[in-house]
C-alpha cells in the first residue's frame, strides 16, 4: 500500500478524466514511472498554459490513449519535475495532499507541496 506525504493511506485523486501513470485513479508509482507521476494537482489555467510553454500540453485531446485533454478543476497526477518547474516559475497547481505520493519527497519538499 503506498502512503501519502502526510504518512496516510493514499488517496484517490481523479476518476473524469481518470489520472495516474497506471490509470488506476491515484498517483501510484513504480520502476516504469520514469517521471515520477506522484503530485496530484488542481488544474488551473496558468498551470496549463505553463505546461504548453514547456512542451507538455496537457489540454490536448490524445483520443489514441484515452485522453480528452485537462481543463481547469480537473485533477491530474503530474509529473514532480514539471510541477516544480511550474512552482519556481510562481504557477504551481494546487496540491492534494492526501492523494500525493509520498515517494515525491525525494523530489519536492513538504512545505513547496503545502
Amino acid at each position: 500500500m503506498e502512503r501519502n506525504v502526510l504518512g496516510g493511506e493514499l488517496q484517490l485523486c481523479g476518476t473524469d478524466p481518470v489520472t495516474g501513470f497506471f490509470r488506476d485513479g491515484c498517483c501510484n508509482t513504480g520502476e516504469d514511472d520514469v517521471g515520477s507521476h506522484t503530485i496530484c494537482a488542481v488544474m488551473t489555467r496558468e498551470f496549463l498554459d505553463h505546461q504548453r510553454s514547456i512542451g507538455n500540453d496537457l489540454t490536448a485531446a490524445m483520443p489514441m490513449y484515452g485522453f480528452p485533454g485537462l481543463v481547469p478543476g480537473d485533477r491530474w497526477c503530474v509529473t514532480a519535475v514539471n510541477w516544480a518547474r511550474a512552482y519556481a516559475a510562481g504557477v504551481a497547481a494546487p496540491v492534494v495532499l492526501a492523494a500525493t505520493n509520498a515517494a515525491v519527497l525525494d523530489l519536492v519538499p513538504l512545505v513547496a507541496l503545502q
